[in-house]
């Protein structure tokens, strides 16, 4: 099947899609009317370090690691030409241990449903949204989560063009989430991610990217048996991103990511392989 220049939109929103599939989705550009993409996708994650409250890195106490392995599966649906409905469900399998004992909690955690609003573009090449979701928790095991809804509000802006031979494409968001449970946490969540298309005929994508959070909560424990459940902290990440398309609707995306700085969490390394499926027009 032969791509052609009108697929490029097409190929940024699924790049941005899987990249984003933890908290996002398709980023700030448009899903079309009655189009669903859907984005499975399996994460790794592992520490054996942590920086402290102050952010000074340090290995874990007795030889201590932590890993993660996370299935999720991410939607968004085109109601309109402004609206779209987005959501995001994960399973996570969560093993911490350290020289004579070991710990693993698996099921899953927080599920996201919102909405998505296309509010401007400039000549159908850059998009701003803006988006609500609603957090709800699908357990009860502590390890796994905070146990308490949420919601968050995210702006988001995209676009792309073309750099000499290349086309190129970008997402910057923010979202600020809040949790409502005692002593939720409020959370400013940042992304911003740049790719190239790597051939004319776009099946091939190169991306960088560049995210964080930043978690404040009067509740200042870090939890080393599961860092995501810590509800005061912070950390900073490059990632890096291929991606192929094999056809109009099917593509693939492999990522490699590395916290850089930190405070109150632990020094994550982490790997990607997701999934872009396309449904509809």
């Amino acid at each position: 099947m032969n791509f052609t220049k009108p697929l490029l939109k097409y190929v940024l929103t699924t790049a941005v899609a899987v990249l984003l599939s933890y908290s996002s989705f398709a980023g700030g550009f448009p899903v079309r009317q009655g189009r669903l993409l859907l984005s499975p996708s399996v994460s790794y994650f592992f520490a054996n370090k942590e920086w402290d409250s102050v952010g000074v890195k340090k290995p874990f106490p007795k030889d201590g690691k932590f890993q993660s392995i996370e299935f999720s599966l991410a939607a968004e649906y085109g109601i309109s030409r402004r609206w779209a409905a987005v959501a995001l469900v994960p399973y996570v399998i969560n093993t911490f241990q350290q020289t004579g004992f070991k710990s693993t909690t698996t099921g899953f955690t927080d599920a996201e449903t919102g909405l998505k609003y296309y509010l401007a573009n400039i000549n159908y090449q850059y998009y701003f949204s803006l988006q609500g979701t609603a957090i709800t928790p699908m357990y009860t095991n502590k390890n796994l989560g905070y146990e308490a809804e949420g919601a968050e509000f995210k702006i988001a802006f995209a676009g792309s063009g073309e750099m000499g031979s290349k086309n190129f494409y970008f997402n910057v968001e923010d979202g600020i989430r809040r949790y409502f449970g005692a002593s939720g946490p409020l959370q400013d969540r940042y992304t911003g991610t740049f790719g190239l298309t790597l051939d004319r005929n776009f099946k091939n994508q190169l991306s960088v990217a560049v995210g964080g959070f930043y978690t404040y909560s009067s509740y200042k424990f870090f939890n080393r048996l599961n860092p995501s459940a810590t509800k005061n902290f912070a950390f900073n990440q490059v990632s890096l991103s291929y991606g192929h398309s094999f056809n109009h609707d099917i593509s693939i995306f492999l990522t490699a990511g590395q916290f850089i700085t930190g405070r109150n969490t632990g020094d994550g390394t982490s790997g990607q392989i997701g999934l872009a499926y396309r449904i509809g027009n």
